[in-house]
C-alpha cells in the first residue's frame, strides 16, 4: 500500500512563504526520485521541481529562486519550501514518485515519468 500524502497548503498573502510536504508510507523515498507538480482547475498539471534519489534536484526557470525542493530520508519526506508567493502560484500541489531509482529526467518534470501520485494540497495567494 504505497501512499503519497501532501500538506503545508494554505491561505497566505501576496509575498509569504510556505513549506510543503510530501510523506510517504508503503514506499522508502530514499530510493526514489520525487516530483512536484501543480494544477489550476481547467488546465493542465504542469511539472515544478524534481529531487533524485542521491539528492540531486531541479526547479523550473519559472519558480527558480523561490522555490526550493529538500528531502529528510529519516522522515521519509520531501519537501518544497515555497517564498515569495504570488497569486498566480495558486494551485493545487502534488508530489509524486518514480520506480526505484530515477532521474530527474526532464525539466518541467513529465507526468509519464512518475507512478505514484499524493492527492494534494490547496495552495491560495491572495493579493
Amino acid at each position: 500500500q504505497v501512499q503519497l500524502v501532501e500538506s503545508g497548503g494554505a491561505s497566505v498573502p501576496s509575498g509569504g512563504s510556505l513549506r510543503l510536504s510530501c510523506a510517504a508510507s508503503g514506499l522508502n523515498l530514499a530510493d526514489h526520485t520525487i516530483g512536484w507538480f501543480r494544477q489550476v482547475p481547467g488546465k493542465k498539471r504542469g511539472g515544478l521541481s524534481c529531487i533524485s534519489s542521491s539528492g540531486g534536484a531541479s526547479v523550473v526557470s519559472s519558480v527558480k529562486g523561490r522555490f526550493t525542493v529538500s528531502r529528510d530520508n529519516g522522515m521519509n519526506t520531501v519537501y518544497l519550501q515555497m517564498n515569495r508567493l504570488t497569486p498566480e502560484d495558486t494551485a493545487i500541489y502534488y508530489c509524486a514518485s518514480q520506480g526505484v531509482g530515477g532521474q530527474c529526467y526532464d525539466s518541467p518534470p513529465r507526468e509519464y515519468e512518475y507512478r505514484y501520485w499524493g492527492r494534494g494540497t490547496q495552495v491560495t495567494v491572495s493579493s
